[in-house]
Order: structure tokens, then sequence, then C-alpha cells
């Protein structure tokens, strides 16, 4: 029913939390829009809650069948049970988590604070190895492997079930990066990644570099101004991948042949989703912005949630729900942008983009409520 009614050894410097970039210089921050009132068109209700640890890292919420898999930065992974939101397996990989979760709903994988990637499976652990570099981006578990990006844009792949490392391919960047996910998926037999301000298509068995795309080009004449590095999640439609680059642009890539399709300037720091008709993300000042996916042209604008701290969009049916700050979820429709309706999580700021598993909707917040929503 949801699917019908709703950047590293050599680094120079670090930049975390892209919503205080435009801020930078002491400027007071705007103060948020009030909250127009709930029209409460379509109706949602609590399903359950389950409680990870805290989460102060880049999370992704994995969604692998019915199962969910979550993580704390305490060093706790969970998969639970997207139906009833009870647990099918809990461990602790002994470390702080830096980036995770990735899983093919039989491993899961994630980073440690300690540059090391732990895999686990039924609530063990499998293996554990280092890398040269931060990451705070999910591995990616596909193929019986599990494909790390790290923080130097670096990928580096590895056995899934032993560890043994296969290959790692390196690409000279600028001297920043973001201290969030950036972008790595499967498209078909190709490994997509974001490597600065492009997309690259990668051979999974060797690392090779099939294709490169352009998303955005650095600019400006200091290192933050030219920091375009791409941001994650991405809204993939069959070969058509589209995503952010941080502070300059959307844009959307056919990942079959390695081609741009459109690119259209943006101000935004968190990724995008979507469907076969639009591209929907947030702007730095809390704008909900839809650009159709065909040709990029702008459907239109949501600007009533104005620096509530919005995060990245999730498209499902004809709906749109975003998390804020505050722990809000909002839910607009897709064609237009209208409010539909608002639910409340547990007050701390939605820590995730929003996932659906079957029919149930589930947002993860900064003090690890794991909420789950379904249709009335």
């Amino acid at each position: 029913m949801f699917q019908r009614g709703i950047a590293a050894a050599a680094v120079a410097l670090v930049l975390a939390g892209c919503s205080s970039l435009p801020f930078f210089g002491g400027a007071d921050k705007p103060k948020a829009a009030e909250l127009p009132p709930n029209p409460a068109t379509l109706g949602i209700r609590p399903a359950w809650n389950n409680k990870v640890g805290e989460v102060g890292f880049p999370l992704a919420v994995n969604v692998s069948g019915n199962q969910l898999a979550v993580a704390s930065s305490d060093g706790t992974v969970a998969v639970l049970d997207a139906a009833t939101g009870g647990d099918l397996w809990r461990a602790s990989v002994g470390a702080p988590i830096a980036a995770g979760v990735g899983s093919d709903g039989t491993t899961a994988a994630v980073v440690t604070q300690a540059n090391e990637v732990v895999a686990l499976s039924g609530g063990k652990v499998l293996w554990r190895e280092k890398i040269p570099a931060q990451a705070y981006t999910a591995p990616l578990v596909a193929g019986n492997r599990v494909f790390v990006l790290a923080a130097d844009r670096s990928v580096i792949a590895f056995d899934g079930q032993t560890g043994r490392r296969l290959w790692s391919q390196s690409r000279p960047g600028e001297p920043l990066v973001l201290r969030q996910a950036g972008v790595l998926l499967a498209v078909g037999d190709t490994l997509v990644a974001g490597q600065g301000g492009r997309l690259a298509g990668l051979n999974p068995a060797n690392g090779s570099i099939r294709w490169e795309a352009p998303i955005a080009t650095p600019r400006g004449t200091n290192d933050v101004e030219r920091l375009v590095d791409l941001v994650g999640r991405v809204s993939r439609v069959g070969n058509s991948v589209c995503a952010r680059a941080f502070q300059a642009s959307v844009g959307c890539v056919d990942a079959n042949r390695g081609t741009v399709a459109w690119t259209k300037p943006a101000n935004g720091g968190e990724g995008v989703s979507g469907d076969e008709r639009m591209v929907i993300g947030t702007e730095s000042d809390g704008r909900i912005v839809a650009w159709r996916r065909d040709s990029g042209e702008r459907a239109w604008v949501h600007d009533k949630l104005l620096y509530r701290g919005l995060g990245t969009p999730l498209v499902v049916g004809s709906s749109v729900a975003v998390g804020d700050s505050t722990g809000l979820l909002h839910v607009l429709s897709r064609d237009d942008g209208t409010l539909r309706t608002r639910v409340t999580t547990d007050g701390s700021p939605v820590a995730a983009a929003p996932v659906v598993a079957g029919t149930t909707l589930v947002v993860v917040t900064r003090a690890g409520g794991v909420h789950a929503f379904v249709p009335q």
C-alpha cells in the first residue's frame, strides 16, 4: 500500500556535516520555518519500535528482502525483521563504527573508526581487514564480494567469505573530503562509484575503469569552493543513475553507456531519491526540489520547511518522505509537493534516509530509535 500511497591517508582536512557549510564565517543560522498545520490526508500509523545505540556516523539502513540491517556508533550491528521489528541477530564489532551498513541478506559489513572493514554473518564476525584510509560510505556487499569506497576516493574489493583483498583502485582528487556517505552501487555487471565530481564505472573483477561521467567539475579559488564530491544516496531506475554533487549540481547518467543525460545546478549536500518520473532532493536551505527524470527540468519546489535540517528523501509510490532535525517525518505528494501528513519519532534528528521494506516505512534517529510506520 505504501507503493500506492506514499573522501585518506594523506587527506589534508575532512569536512564534517554538510549542513553547516553555508554558514561559515560566523553568521547566525536562519530560524527554522514554523510548521504549517498537518493536513493528515494520508493515514499512517506506528507499527513497531526498536532501539540501537546512538548514531553519530553516516548510517545507511540496508534492506534485503524482509531484513533491515542497522548499526550504532558504539559498534553494534543488528539485523531486524521488517514486519515485526524483532532482532534476527545482534552483535558487536568491538570498535566504534564510521560507516555502514552494507548487506546482501547473508553477509553484513561495516567500517570502524580504526579503518577496519568488518564482515559479519548470523551475528558472528567473519573477518576484519585494515584499509589505508578512513571511510564514510557503507560497504557494498554483492556477488560474494565486499567493496569499500574510502575517503581518499580509492575503491577496494575483498572476498566476502575470507576477507582476502582482491584488488584496489586509487584516483587522485582534491585535498578536502566530506565526512559523509559517497556513492557506491552495482548496476548490472558494473560497479559504479563516486570519485570527486564524477561517477565512474568499474569492472568489479579487477577494478579497471570502464567509463567516467562528470556530474560536476571543481571550480572556485580555494579548496572548499572546489569540493564537489558526490554524496549518497542516489536514485537508480534501470540503467539511469541520478546523483548529487555537493553544493554544485544534480545530474543523471546512463550507467550502461557511461554518458551524462543531464545536469542542473543545485545547492545541497544530501543525496537524492526518485522514480521513473521524478528525481527529488533537499537543498541546503530546506527547499525540496523535484526534477523531471527525462529532462532535468524542475517540476516543483516545496518551500514550507526552510532551515529545518532536512535529510535525504525517499520517493515511494506517489509520496515523498523526508526527515528533519527534530525527528519529524514529513510526507509530501510526489506529483506536486503538497504536504500530505507528518508523523513524529523520538525528537532526535533523523540519522538516515528513510527506507521501505515491504509495506513498512522505517526511520532511524540519532538517538538510535528505529521507528516503523504502515499506512492505514
